[in-house]
């Protein structure tokens, strides 16, 4: 069963502690460093948006016991949902090209983005 009371998904359910994990949910991000089309794999969980975060700008974890300390999971090519490092969570960089921001042309500025 989901957190919102059904049943989203049947995939894969890490054992990450005590307290499991809840099936996967889609996440949609917007952003214009988001890489455009691109459907990412990675197992993820609310904490992936933390991990992000801490990532992102160089942050130190929340404490020595916080999910924020499990490592990136490493998948394999023929079943990229179950991580083999589990337990393992992404911490959603997958999802982003810093690199390239820009690159439109300024496109998303003349269309209010």
């Amino acid at each position: 069963m989901d957190e919102g009371g059904g049943y989203y998904d049947s995939g894969y359910i890490q054992p990450i502690d005590f307290f499991g994990d809840g099936t996967r949910i889609p996440l949609i991000a917007a952003s214009p460093f988001a890489k455009r089309g691109h459907v990412d794999h990675t197992y993820a969980d609310h904490v992936s948006i933390l991990k992000f975060i801490e990532h992102n700008w160089d942050l130190p974890q929340l404490s020595t016991r916080s999910r924020d300390n499990l490592p990136n999971p490493t998948m394999r090519e023929d079943n990229p949902y179950v991580p083999v490092n589990s337990p393992a969570i992404g911490d959603l960089m997958t999802l982003f090209d810093f690199d390239h921001a820009g690159d439109d042309g300024g496109e998303a500025e003349s269309q209010g983005g």
